[in-house]
């Protein structure tokens, strides 16, 4: 099934969507979260599905399909990582540490945006770019998880943004602390969840998802890649996140960004130059995944900077 988040007459709904293009409300006023976390998903799909259809979902506002419990992101794609590297840190070829655990970062689950909505450009930044991915949601709690149980442990995917001040997050990572603001203000997710059971016929046979990926800005064709070229699969991220802790329902766990253009940072350092530009206000980003759908967005104005002093030097008194 493939469920939505909408708003439509000031109401804000979740619905499964017809073959038809049609909206089945599920009812009662329960977001997608609860009804992951209620563990009645499928059940509450199905009765929707039974019943009378509403608006077409070219007729309502999409929201996020989900309000994340947390936001891991990880970064599986070795094409993504020699490009990337290369245009923010300048250097080369994919670090022999990469390769021994699928690295990921928490994000901000207080900064999602769904499809269509406009994305502001970070304050101080002049380097936005986008990174194109897929996320994999928890539908059950788990800890511990070996990958062969994970796959349990997820109920849907999504197309995943994850929105980026390129120029500031150069910045801030010579503190050493990895990403922080330069990824802290926007990511956005939809424009459906779709559970898992609908894409297992694009399962290969190592167990990866063979879906085509398309990024396009302003109409024009950026990037192409497939999901199974990632280095692990979502089973072995969900375990590797449930080492020592838990999975929750409603986290979401993106990919990472894909590889040939699956941002333009990848781009810029392949090419050494800027080539498409940084974006800005309206451009327009969408990103299409194969059995999932079109996430699209249009950048914006966003807030001025607000200047603060330089750390102090301290005389390291004590007392």
């Amino acid at each position: 099934m493939r469920f939505a988040a909408y708003e439509h007459q000031h109401q804000c709904q979740v619905a499964v969507i017809g073959e038809d293009g049609r909206l089945h409300p599920v009812p009662g006023e329960r977001t997608l979260t609860e009804l992951i976390t209620a563990g009645v998903l499928s059940e509450a799909g199905a009765t929707a599905l039974d019943a009378s259809a509403g608006p077409h979902v070219s007729q309502v506002r999409l929201l996020p399909p989900l309000r994340p419990a947390s936001v891991r992101d990880f970064v599986t794609f070795e094409e993504h990582v020699e490009g990337v590297r290369r245009s923010v840190d300048g250097a080369s070829g994919v670090p022999d540490a990469w390769y021994t655990a699928p690295t990921f970062y928490f994000t901000n689950p207080h900064a999602v945006f769904g499809p269509h909505d406009d994305i502001p450009v970070p304050p101080g930044s002049q380097v936005l770019d986008f990174e194109l991915e897929v996320a994999a949601v928890i539908g059950r709690e788990g800890r511990d998880l070996t990958p062969e149980q994970a796959g349990e442990h997820i109920v849907g995917y999504t197309v995943f943004n994850d929105w980026s001040a390129r120029d500031l997050q150069s910045a801030e990572m010579k503190v050493g602390l990895g990403p922080c603001k330069g990824k802290d203000t926007a990511t956005a997710l939809g424009p459906y969840l779709v559970t898992a059971d609908e894409l297992e016929p694009y399962r290969d046979a190592e167990g990866f998802l063979r879906l085509a990926l398309t990024a396009e800005v302003n109409g024009q064709v950026v990037g192409k890649d497939l999901l199974s070229n990632m280095s692990w699969t979502f089973e072995e991220m969900v375990a590797y996140a449930s080492r020592g802790t838990r999975v929750v329902p409603g986290d979401v766990l993106g990919s990472g960004t894909c590889g040939n253009g699956g941002c333009l940072a990848e781009l810029w350092g392949r090419r050494g130059e800027r080539t498409p530009p940084p974006l800005g206000p309206g451009d327009t980003v969408s990103l299409t995944v194969e059995g999932i759908g079109t996430l699209t967005n249009t950048v914006v104005p966003g807030a001025d900077l607000v200047p603060l002093s330089a750390g102090r030097r301290r005389s390291r008194e004590r007392p």
